[in-house]
């Protein structure tokens, strides 16, 4: 799989990312303190790896910056990106599983290796769910972002 990865700081966490998944065999696309030259504010670097998403040369991505806020608020500014702000494996789960996120948002001071290594366990074994209510609710998401929704149903 093609994972694009940005990071504003250049932390251990960041680098042990890039690294796990690499040796998970995924293929890595790097962008702001990741990579050389690169520019590492968090607005733009994430902008960079959600756009790679949308864009079909990524198939995920992975933003980051110091709380994960900042990185996930800038990735889903991009049209089609559904980015989750994850902090365990429950989380990375559910939003894989009911949000059909496409990248997820971690943060650099929060995210241990071995907290990582579950995130991305549970990031990568879940599968979006395929019942009536939660397509619904992502292809209303996917409206938004065209600026065009459907009329609210009386419940």
């Amino acid at each position: 799989m093609r994972i694009s990865v940005s990071s504003d700081m250049d932390e251990p966490v960041a680098r042990s990312l890039v690294a796990e998944l690499r040796t998970r065999g995924h293929e890595v696309s790097a962008h702001g303190a990741l990579a050389p030259g690169d520019d590492p504010r968090w607005a733009v670097c994430s902008e960079a790896a959600a756009r790679e998403v949308t864009a079909g040369t990524a198939d995920q991505a992975v933003v980051c910056c110091w709380t994960g806020t900042g990185a996930s608020i800038a990735a889903n500014k991009v049209p089609g990106v559904r980015a989750a702000l994850c902090t365990d494996a429950y989380t990375a789960d559910g939003a894989r599983r009911w949000n059909d996120a496409n990248v997820l948002a971690l943060s650099l001071r929060l995210t241990s290796e071995p907290l990582l290594k579950e995130i991305l366990d549970a990031w990568f074994t879940a599968e979006a769910a395929t019942d009536t209510e939660d397509r619904e609710n992502v292809a209303h998401v996917g409206r938004l972002d065209s600026g065009r929704t459907a009329p609210q149903s009386p419940r």
